[in-house]
């Protein structure tokens, strides 16, 4: 498994991850075994980069991520930001879960919260270390209006705790886990940071952050991690897109680069897959895939043969930023 570089540090991550939302039972029915099978199935591939978080399933993530770690070697991110407080959700359907462990969350990205996070993680887990932690989901995106009040707190004292863990060697890396180009762009004034996964900006569906963000973060020496690469579904033939039913303009452009990808016979989804790494400020592209047999497809597709001149039409048509590093004819 290739690997490469997190922002200046001297971590290496595979350029294929496994995302753990799925394994908490985020849009989908997973049970502990199913998802216990899905990670064991990735490490005998060869993946050896794992994402997870308090958010899925209120703990679930973590626990089998967790058991299914210990004791081999591994890289590992893991989000705060979330605390879990006991007291189940009235109805978790509404977050998307499935059968999460009854708790609730309690949001805080001051210093104290940081670290109170960082340590329940590790509880949870059962493992001694986190090698990348993320502030997750701060972001208007999440809160809002509340969000102003959010990020203050990580400004004030949030970034100054991840900073401590970082230079007292507790972690390796320090970043964001976010859904938007913005905040991004906002963290970078307050502190150094060392990777942003970034989920759903940078795609074949859309590039938003190539024109800005990715200059300012390569100037910092801050790389992405692609969480996302299918947009939430839509780019593996689902309805969903930026975790809601995708709107009719995004359908006809997701249409559009399907009609491409057809007459060079490509699968979409490998496109999706293969596109993000062809920049070289992305370390890692990490989905999450439901089951053992979708695991199987997404390494066949990253091993899918592309022709330059697919790329090429793509961009000839508008479908793809001019400036998006893609091979050459």
């Amino acid at each position: 498994m290739e690997k490469r570089q997190v922002g200046r540090t001297d971590l290496l991550i595979d350029t294929l991850g496994l995302g753990g939302a799925p394994l908490g039972g985020n849009f989908v029915d997973l049970d502990y075994r199913q998802a216990s099978e899905l990670i064991g199935a990735a490490r005998e591939a060869g993946i050896g980069y794992f994402d997870t978080a308090p958010w899925y399933g209120f703990g679930r993530s973590e626990r089998v991520m967790g058991d299914m770690l210990r004791g081999s070697e591994y890289v590992l991110s893991d989000k705060v930001g979330r605390l879990l407080k006991p007291g189940a959700v009235t109805n978790p359907a509404d977050f998307g879960m499935v059968d999460p462990l009854p708790f609730h969350v309690v949001y805080d990205y001051g210093y104290d919260g940081i670290m109170r996070a960082y340590e329940d993680n590790l509880q949870r887990l059962g493992l001694d270390r986190i090698d990348i932690l993320l502030a997750h989901d701060i972001g208007a995106f999440q809160h809002g209006e509340e969000n102003s009040r959010h990020f203050r707190d990580l400004a004030d004292g949030g970034y100054r705790a991840m900073d401590e863990l970082r230079r007292n060697g507790l972690v390796k890396a320090i970043g964001l886990g976010v859904n938007e180009n913005e905040v991004c762009h906002d963290a970078l004034s307050i502190g150094e940071w060392d990777v942003f996964l970034l989920a759903g900006r940078y795609t074949l569906l859309e590039q938003t952050p190539i024109k800005t963000l990715f200059p300012a973060c390569e100037a910092a020496g801050t790389t992405i991690i692609c969480g996302g690469p299918f947009n939430s579904g839509i780019l593996v033939g689902r309805e969903m897109w930026n975790y809601a039913k995708a709107p009719a303009d995004v359908v006809d452009k997701v249409r559009a680069i399907g009609e491409v990808a057809d007459k060079f016979e490509v699968p979409l989804a490998a496109a999706a897959l293969q596109f993000p790494l062809f920049n070289g400020i992305v370390s890692s592209v990490i989905p999450g895939p439901r089951n053992k047999s979708e695991l199987v497809q997404i390494l066949e597709w990253t091993q899918t043969t592309i022709p330059a001149s697919f790329w090429t039409t793509l961009k000839s048509k508008g479908l793809l930023d001019e400036a998006a590093p893609t091979p050459s004819p």
